[in-house]
């Protein structure tokens, strides 16, 4: 009971910071956005995404380990990554640069955080709409790859249990055949530590494996799909 109460008070501890971080940061985004070249704004979020990664480490103890750093691509590409909380998000930010994230369309509608996001001009779909959100994505990923960003999806489509990977959907190979760039799969066990749609955040050490770079080189979708999925089930990091 003691140990659930600690728990408890570190992870209110780490969402007040969390919040006041996020609600300064972004104010401060929005003022200064016009005088920031594109490269300069995303090396703001960077910064706002390793203090809050930062914070997380101090208040609640959960720190992560990277094998593979030097998988990393220069070139724009396309990363595909299982999804277990918003804690890669976070950490995604601060490994790929320039980034364009997909998400929700309705993030964009929280205040300060979703204000500044839409200025970094992610890739928002709406995803009661499959047809179109698929579309949007073809559409929008093009744009920013071609534009030097690499894009950031998680093909499970939503958030999976620690310990289970779900069966990946192909928009993300889709993407990377349409405009003709590397895939770059990564497998993490976040879950454990922040587990979605939990308030409570555990102490532990994320592990983090950055696959090497998949060549498209005439693959079909359903071919590169299928070899991301089984690279990230047979790496997949579990505790």
């Amino acid at each position: 009971m003691f140990k659930q109460l600690i728990l408890i008070l570190r992870s209110a501890l780490f969402y007040v910071g969390y919040v006041l971080a996020t609600i300064v940061m972004s104010f401060i985004f929005i003022l200064l956005f016009p005088l920031m070249p594109p490269r300069r704004r995303h090396g703001f979020a960077a910064a706002w995404c390793k203090s809050i990664l930062g914070w997380l480490r101090l208040s609640c103890g959960v720190n992560y380990e990277i094998t593979g750093t030097d998988n990393l691509l220069e070139q724009p590409a396309v990363y595909l990554s299982n999804h277990q909380s918003s804690w890669e998000t976070l950490l995604f930010y601060t490994l790929i640069f320039p980034i364009s994230p997909i998400l929700k369309m309705e993030l964009l509608k929280i205040p300060f955080w979703g204000w500044a996001l839409r200025l970094l001009r992610p890739i928002a779909i709406d995803r009661s709409k499959p047809r179109e959100a698929a579309r949007s994505l073809l559409l929008q990923g093009e744009q920013r790859l071609k534009e030097g960003n690499s894009i950031i999806i998680f093909p499970e489509g939503t958030r999976s249990e620690p310990g289970t990977i779900r069966e990946f959907s192909r928009g993300g190979a889709s993407l990377a055949v349409a405009a003709d760039v590397p895939i770059v799969p990564i497998v993490h066990n976040a879950g454990y530590t922040w587990p979605a749609r939990q308030f409570i955040k555990y102490p532990g050490t994320v592990s983090v494996v950055v696959g090497q770079a998949i060549q498209i080189n005439g693959r079909s979708v359903n071919e590169l799909t299928e070899t991301v999925e089984q690279w990230t089930r047979e790496q997949f990091v579990s505790r």
